[in-house]
C-alpha cells in the first residue's frame, strides 16, 4: 500500500501534467504558441477557424483533459484502497483485491489510449498500433474480455463503440497470429 506522501505526490504530478496539457492545448487552439508567454504569437488556427469554433474546440479539449485527469485520480484512489475499489467493481465476476487492482490498472491504460485518440493527439492508425502493443499483455486481454458487457451500452455510432469494434477485431487477429505481432491486423484508414 502506498504511503500518504507518495499518493499526494502522484496526485500533484497528475494535476500538474493535466494543467500543462490543458493550457498548452488551449493556447494552441487560440492560435498562440504553446511556448513561453514572451514569444510572439503565431496564427496556427486563428486565420482558418472562426472564433466561435475556436472557442468551442478549446472548451471541448479542456473538458476532455479535465475528465481524463478526474478518471485517473478517481481510479488511482480505488487502486490504492481496496475499500474504495469495491464501490466501482462492475466486472460481474468475483475478483481478489489484487486482480481487481490489475483490471483497474488495465482500464487506465486503455482509457489513456482512447483519450489520446479522441483528443486528436493520435490518428486512428497510430491508435491501432498503440493498442496492438498494449494488447500483447494477457492482463489487458483479460480486462477487455471481462468488460465486454460494459461496451454493450455504448451508442453503436459513437467513436468509442467504433474503437471497441476495432479492438475486438485486433485482439482476434492477435490470437489467430503465429508470431510477428507487430504486423498483425489491418490498420484502419484515418
Amino acid at each position: 500500500m502506498a504511503t500518504q506522501s507518495s499518493r499526494t505526490l502522484r496526485y500533484a504530478v497528475a494535476a500538474a501534467t493535466g494543467f500543462v496539457f490543458g493550457t498548452s492545448a488551449v493556447r494552441m487552439l487560440q492560435g498562440r504558441s504553446p511556448a513561453s508567454e514572451g514569444e510572439p504569437s503565431s496564427t496556427v488556427c486563428a486565420s482558418v477557424c472562426p472564433r466561435s469554433a475556436l472557442d468551442e474546440e478549446a472548451q471541448r479539449r479542456a473538458a476532455r483533459a479535465h475528465q481524463q485527469r478526474m478518471h485517473w485520480e478517481l481510479l488511482s484512489k480505488a487502486i490504492d484502497d481496496p475499500d474504495l475499489a469495491v464501490v466501482i467493481d462492475t466486472y460481474a465476476v468475483e475478483l481478489t483485491p489484487e486482480k481487481r487492482r490489475q483490471m483497474m490498472y488495465a482500464n487506465l491504460w486503455y482509457v489513456n489510449a482512447l483519450h489520446l485518440y479522441l483528443s486528436g493527439l493520435l490518428r486512428k492508425q497510430e491508435l491501432f498500433g498503440h493498442l496492438r502493443e498494449l494488447f500483447q499483455s494477457p492482463y489487458l486481454r483479460e480486462y477487455w474480455e471481462m468488460t465486454r458487457h460494459h461496451r454493450l451500452s455504448l451508442d453503436t455510432d459513437s467513436d468509442e463503440a467504433a474503437i471497441g469494434r476495432m479492438t475486438d477485431q485486433l485482439i482476434q487477429d492477435l490470437q489467430d497470429a503465429d508470431d510477428d505481432w507487430f504486423v498483425v491486423g489491418v490498420p484502419p484508414a484515418d
